[in-house]
């Protein structure tokens, strides 16, 4: 193994949608529930996060779309900060870019993207590169995601391991011949990383 690709989103950072749905409360009659479906359960969410809007769109569409009455900087700072680290993944990393190159394969936009590199600076910088959907045109599960981290892999698609919390997203990675855990914390990683032929 020579390259392993991590997920951002429940992998090395834990989120929460209702952090931004609760800030947001107050500028709405509509409840928090139909919030997070009106913005986070259709085809506004996958247009921002694969790049084909751009934030003033998206952040327009989110205020008439939920009947908010706060500024659009109101709306981008109560959506940013969801972010908290994950301590094992976050742990693991430094020990690994020890022995293989590391990148993050990430389903994100540019306002979350803008916040957590900041916030996990100390962690990417061990990153050998970001992969991020906004920023390539193509999210997780489509398999064009994997073939472009293939393009900054060491290696062949056999020599390289994925790791996401979405079944569907490591299905896809597999359909190349990565390798791929499913993961979710406290569930055995170490052992699941020794099985897929990783030395920690």
């Amino acid at each position: 193994m020579k390259t392993i690709v991590f997920d951002f989103g429940n992998v090395v950072g834990f989120f929460d949608h209702w952090r931004t749905l609760r800030k947001l409360e107050r500028f709405t009659d509509m409840p928090a529930q139909e919030m997070y479906s009106t913005i986070y359960s259709g085809a506004l969410e996958d247009a921002f996060e694969s790049g084909t809007i751009g934030e003033e769109e998206f952040l327009e569409r989110f205020c008439g779309g939920c009947r908010l009455k706060c500024t659009r900087a109101d709306l981008a700072e109560a959506m940013a900060d969801i972010f908290w680290p994950n301590p094992e993944i976050c742990g693991l990393i430094p020990a690994l870019k020890t022995r293989y190159r590391i990148l993050l394969g990430s389903n994100t936009n540019i306002i979350h993207s803008r916040w957590f590199r900041e916030q996990f600076v100390d962690i990417f910088r061990h990153f050998d590169a970001l992969v991020l959907s906004h920023e390539i045109g193509v999210r997780k599960p489509k398999v064009e995601f994997f073939k472009h981290c293939q393009t900054l892999a060491d290696g062949e698609p056999s020599e390289c391991l994925f790791i996401d919390d979405i079944p569907e997203n490591v299905a896809s990675a597999r359909t190349l011949g990565w390798k791929g855990i499913v993961y979710q914390p406290d569930d055995g990683l170490i052992e699941n990383l020794r099985a897929a032929g990783i030395r920690v």
